[in-house]
């Protein structure tokens, strides 16, 4: 590598902390909105303590900030926004709907149909609300027709992930890419500029979830199938000669090993007493408590009471517990929900909508059941909730547009602003697509509309917006900023042509797309676009050939985030209600990836002629 010269100290600087960035990206147990901050934080430190110049003038270390106002970012939190008017009203229920029927007719061809109706839709809407809105209904079918429903959700998810890389709104990761390009100078992307190679990828990537896809994912039933027991409503009497009597309730819990959780105590008169800890039970009081059978009659043994229904008849084999208008419903954790980095305890979530949390699903982790209080964890995009509770109290909360409910009986909500919301996100695209104006000001138009018609309130537009994608995107401007400015995005140009030295530009291409790929799949997609794009762009420079190729192989290639269930936040969806394993991804997204690499590798050179 003769020739190459070394960045300077500022240079390697920022080499380092890009690699550190990278290595903080992959680690679960650290939050990656606070990666982000502490990346940006030591770009700020690093640079205010030893200022740069930058051809002949002062590089101010607050220049690093102009990503919270960069337009890439304020389009992006603005089609959240925009999205998320679609899913409170319901805007996109009928179609659910009218895909949900024909299923009965020829399953084969709605899953082709329901393949390419998703991936169309994520090309101009963000693929959450998309998936949101489908998991329910393809469990629903899979419920209804007796099949796994594990044979068609992955394959869906993959669906919107490659109709999203079709325009420059089908993704954040595409709106990075084209505004950090047309920040270097380089002419602006239109919406439908490089969608023939998409539709091409798409088309081949389409074939396969739908022929090939369903027979190699196992019949795994959904976690709707895995349920913890039901909890039922029961009174412990206080006995004459039972531990319990004359005992503070305090006592008792210490005695059943902090198990007990008592809602009411009621004395023989009818009279409720509030449970308080120092609270002394005498014969003849019954404790109105709640759990699992096996742990109401571990109560009723070992304090030596007598368990009665909430009617006071006795509980025994003739006469066993009934949870009688009761259901059991999974609430998947979205992004965009007011549940997303919420505990359930903090915002008593239980008391608002009088249900009963049975267990806690994490992709990769085992349930956790009642008596691990899982009120206290942190939930994340993916998480899924066990709860019990009467229907209408479901409902309630189905209807709120708060939460999704997985389950096959209820319908989806929808509102007489549906077709307001679906109007509005219409002239939102129509406006970028026909050049009136950048997606930035149109979708920014959009969130007023959807303010002013009341499609969303604004708590709605505060849990659309997500922290973790902020974060990411602001720190990865300011790195790739910083890659630019300092000379490191053409050291690692001049690296990369020194590895393929003496390889045609479709090779260098093809391995540019392939390289993106892998990191999309380790690290953030949207930072490997930001950190990518410049390095694209000197790539294609240094070798005397138009950049577009070159950016957009960066953009398809951190668009294939099918390898692992981590690298996109729908997948994680996917994953929770299909039951998947981490393992299932691999089988379908690593050839998935490859097909769609290799096809794209074909075809990029062709159309630019190289």
């Amino acid at each position: 590598m003769a020739g190459i010269t070394l960045p300077d100290m500022h240079g390697i600087f920022v080499l380092v902390l890009m690699i550190c960035a990278f290595v903080l990206f992959t680690r679960d147990k650290i939050p990656l909105e606070t990666s982000s901050l502490a990346i940006l934080v030591a770009l700020l430190i690093g640079f205010e303590v030893f200022p740069y110049i930058y051809k002949g003038e002062k590089l101010h270390a607050t220049d690093f900030f102009l990503g919270f106002g960069h337009e890439a970012l304020v389009a992006v939190c603005a089609l959240m926004i925009v999205g998320q008017g679609l899913v409170r009203t319901g805007a996109l229920e009928p179609l659910g709907r009218a895909l949900a029927g024909i299923w009965t007719f020829s399953p084969s061809l709605s899953l082709l149909l329901t393949l390419v109706v998703s991936g169309v839709l994520s090309a101009f809407v963000n693929n959450v609300p998309i998936v949101v809105l489908l998991l329910p209904i393809l469990i629903s079918i899979g419920h209804r027709t007796g099949t796994s429903p594990s044979g068609f959700l992955m394959p869906m998810g993959f669906a919107t992930l490659m109709g999203g890389m079709s325009t420059t709104i089908g993704t954040s990761t595409n709106l990075l890419v084209v505004s950090v390009a047309a920040d270097m100078g380089m002419a602006r992307f239109g919406m439908f500029d490089f969608i023939m190679p998409a539709l091409i990828a798409s088309g081949v990537a389409v074939v396969f979830l739908w022929l090939i896809a369903p027979f190699i994912l196992p019949r795994r039933e959904t976690q709707k199938k895995d349920l913890s027991p039901r909890i039922f409503v029961a009174h412990l009497h206080v006995n004459e000669d039972g531990f319990a009597n004359g005992k503070t309730l305090a006592e008792i819990r210490e005695k059943s090993g902090k198990k007990l959780k008592i809602s009411e105590l009621l004395r023989e008169d009818e009279k409720v007493v509030r449970p308080l800890p120092d609270a002394t039970l005498r014969a003849g009081d019954r404790l109105e408590v709640r759990d699992t059978p096996e742990n109401l009659k571990e109560f009723e043994e070992t304090l030596g009471m007598s368990l009665y229904r909430d009617d006071d008849s006795p509980i025994d084999e003739d006469n066993p517990l009934r949870a009688e208008g009761q259901q059991l419903a999974e609430i998947v954790v979205t992004q965009g929900s007011y549940l997303q980095g919420a505990t359930l305890s903090r915002i008593r979530f239980a008391d608002k909508y009088k249900l009963v949390i049975l267990a806690l699903h994490r992709p990769g982790i085992t349930m956790r059941v009642l008596k691990d209080d899982v009120g206290n964890h942190r939930l994340r995009t993916g998480d899924v909730l066990l709860v019990q509770g009467a229907e209408d109290k479901l409902e309630e909360l189905r209807n709120s547009g708060e939460a999704l409910i997985l389950d096959a009986t209820n319908n989806l909500p929808h509102t007489s602003l549906a077709p307001v919301a679906i109007m509005i996100m219409i002239g939102v695209v129509a406006v970028a697509a026909m050049g009136i104006a950048p997606i930035a000001i149109s979708a920014i138009c959009g969130v007023l509309l959807m303010l002013v018609t009341r499609c969303i309130s604004w708590q709605d537009a505060a849990y659309a917006l997500n922290t973790r994608v902020i974060l990411i995107v602001v720190a990865s401007l300011a790195l790739g900023s910083a890659l630019l400015k300092t000379g490191d995005a053409d050291f690692m140009a001049k690296i990369f042509l020194a590895l393929a030295e003496g390889s045609s530009p479709a090779f260098m291409l093809s391995g540019l797309m392939l390289l993106m790929g892998i990191m999309t799949n380790v690290v953030s997609n949207n930072a490997a676009a930001v950190i990518g794009t410049p390095i694209a762009i000197s790539i294609a420079h240094q070798l005397g050939l138009p950049a577009e190729p070159f950016v957009l192989a960066v953009l398809f290639g951190c668009n294939l985030s099918f390898v692992t269930p981590m690298s996109y936040k729908t997948n994680l969806l996917v994953m929770s209600a299909g039951g998947y394993t981490f393992m299932d991804f691999v089988k379908v997204g690593f050839p998935l990836a490859l097909l769609v690499w290799a096809t794209l590798s074909f075809v990029l050179p062709k159309l630019y002629g190289f």
